[in-house]
């Protein structure tokens, strides 16, 4: 059923009693077109983009647990397009460009609300950095704003600018940029893939690949086998676990990324504002409560839990550019885990094993990128070739030397 103001004041007249459930549960088939490993943002809105932009049919999400249990309902919700690199600021534009027409596309309020995104400078040598970032954005199309301490004490008058050490400079503003509900995205994506007739199997793992002449003809389920002419992998921090059991190796780390809530507080801060002189970040949800985060943990690990040393970092580093967030009482907090790539940039692309795909690497940038990386893995299951946005983000792309570091870290995935 689709939602519209109509139907809302129907079913309240009517006491609610014929709403849908939001996707269907059916149970696997023996064998699919198209089965997509991964059932969380990415793997819902390549399903979704598939059926509907690429009339792909007869396809399955494979998911280990619930829809919403990994990533995607663990970040911090931003949604931006603030890049440098030519491999990176197209693909991620025309990412912003998706999230703009999202909710009308799905048909579902995914409260997409682009406040902005301040990046904060504190030396010469970062504002000219910004300066020059900017002009790459404003070369792919996106929207990017220099501004001066005056323009950013109008807006952000709580910010700390009298730091000696870290004094404000400058700012790079992207006004199209903002959040989203994380969990309203996958709930969205599910709903919009499953009209097309998706399945959606949840409590479905993977635990192997079946394998024919070098080529990938199905996957090894805890509800049984199931054949498929192409299997699509994005598991996020799972992915070299999962892609481990095809007997392929990833450049890729997996890392916990921590995020915090604060209690509900009045409406404060305008945007998503991001520290230049250390890792932390901040916006200020619907509920009123202040979402940040900063640094990974330092460790690889596949738990979806953090540690109590980086509390203290991040809350430190918030302190120093926002002092009145001394007094907000903390309410919640939970860990993600990131696929670290050796550059900091993702893949989607086939692997060497026929059948096979895979679609990973996001490092931080995982929730923003959700619609264009839908859309170019299901371009390239569709089609066999790559997205022209995503035709740098090769798995090869170390062997041919064609590295996006986009934070200029080299291959240091813990420093990305």
């Amino acid at each position: 059923m689709r939602y519209s103001a109509l139907s809302i004041l129907k079913q309240g007249l009517t006491g609610n009693k014929s709403w849908k459930p939001v996707w269907r549960e059916p149970e696997p088939k023996k064998s699919y077109d198209y089965i997509i490993v991964g059932g969380g943002g990415h793997g819902l809105a390549t399903a979704h983009y598939l059926a509907k932009i690429f009339g792909g049919k007869n396809i399955a999400v494979l998911e280990k647990g619930w829809i919403g249990s990994g990533n995607i309902g663990r970040n911090t919700t931003i949604v931006r397009s603030n890049y440098v690199l030519d491999g990176n600021q197209p693909f991620y534009e025309m990412s912003v460009k998706l999230w703009e027409g999202l909710e009308q596309d799905l048909n579902y309020n995914a409260m997409m609300s682009q406040r902005g995104i301040l990046n904060l400078a504190h030396s010469d040598g970062q504002r000219d950095a910004y300066a020059r970032r900017g002009n790459a954005m404003l070369m792919s199309g996106a929207d990017a704003e220099l501004l001066d301490r005056d323009a950013i004490q109008k807006m952000c008058p709580f910010l700390k600018f009298d730091n000696e050490r870290f004094p404000i400079k400058a700012g790079l503003l992207q006004r199209r940029a903002g959040t989203a509900r994380h969990d309203a995205v996958a709930w969205g994506y599910a709903r919009s893939a499953d009209m097309h007739g998706v399945d959606i199997i949840q409590n479905c793992e993977v635990t192997g690949f079946q394998m024919k002449n070098g080529k990938c003809i199905g996957v090894q389920t805890n509800r049984g086998p199931i054949k498929a002419k192409k299997t699509a992998v994005c598991v996020a921090g799972s992915s070299s676990r999962v892609m481990e059991k095809a007997g392929m190796r990833l450049p890729i780390e997996s890392h916990v990324l921590q995020a915090f809530v604060s209690e509900g507080l009045k409406p404060t801060i305008p945007g998503v504002i991001t520290y230049g002189a250390g890792h932390f970040y901040i916006s200020q949800s619907d509920k009123g409560g202040l979402v940040f985060g900063g640094d990974l943990d330092g460790y690889n690990s596949y738990a979806q839990r953090g540690n109590l040393p980086v509390v203290e970092d991040v809350c430190a580093g918030g302190m120093s550019i926002m002092p009145m967030i001394g007094r907000a009482r903390l309410l919640r907090m939970w860990g993600g885990v990131m696929d670290m790539s050796m550059d900091g940039s993702p893949f989607i692309d086939k692997t060497g094993i026929g059948g096979l795909y895979f679609n990973g690497g996001w490092c931080y940038g995982g929730f923003k990128a959700t619609p264009a990386s839908g859309y170019c893995y299901a371009h390239l299951l569709a089609t066999d070739t790559p997205h022209e946005n995503a035709s740098q983000m090769r798995l090869d792309r170390f062997m041919r030397g064609n590295m996006i570091d986009e934070k200029g870290a080299g291959a240091q995935p813990n420093l990305h």
